[in-house]
């Protein structure tokens, strides 16, 4: 039984170290997200019927999507973690609604089937949260301190 914030770590680092052997010298960006609610785990729904339930479960609840964040550096093996939570509430959504947003934007790779950066927005009533990339999927305020703990000069 792994947490949430655990699986999406575990997924982030895991996607970082697929690509490290093409990049053997590079400092590589893993990210993944997963949403809970209610104890449910939520990933990326894959299909238009999935998406559709997790749009249908989500509706008018208060959401806790969990980012996890990798940097590994391919020439040493060792990798740093951050975790990055977003509260988001979802509307009360019509079953129309639902159609019409995933019709004109099938966010079937999204954790919870909505793109906060796009016509997803529509379906939210409120998002709290640390770092407002975190919910797109890329913490970008977690990962310029893991690029300055690398040395890696930002400014």
């Amino acid at each position: 039984n792994e947490s949430p914030e655990a699986m999406a770590l575990r997924l982030s680092e895991a996607k970082a170290r697929a690509v490290s052997e093409r990049f053997p010298e590079a400092l590589i960006i893993g990210s993944d997200q997963v949403a809970t609610v209610d104890g449910k785990i939520y990933g990326k729904p894959g299909t238009h019927e999935r998406a559709i339930e997790q749009l249908r479960d989500l509706s008018g609840k208060t959401v806790n999507f969990f980012t996890g964040l990798s940097l590994l550096n391919a020439r040493t093996g060792h990798a740093e973690t951050r975790g990055v939570a977003t509260l988001v509430t979802f509307r009360e959504l019509t079953d129309q609604e639902i159609k019409n947003y995933l019709q004109r934007e099938p966010a079937y790779n999204c954790a919870g089937a909505a793109k906060s950066e796009g016509l997803g927005i529509a379906l939210l009533s409120r998002m709290h949260g640390d770092d407002p990339n975190a919910l797109v999927g890329l913490p970008l305020i977690a990962l310029c301190d893991l690029l300055r703990h690398q040395g890696v000069a930002i400014l």
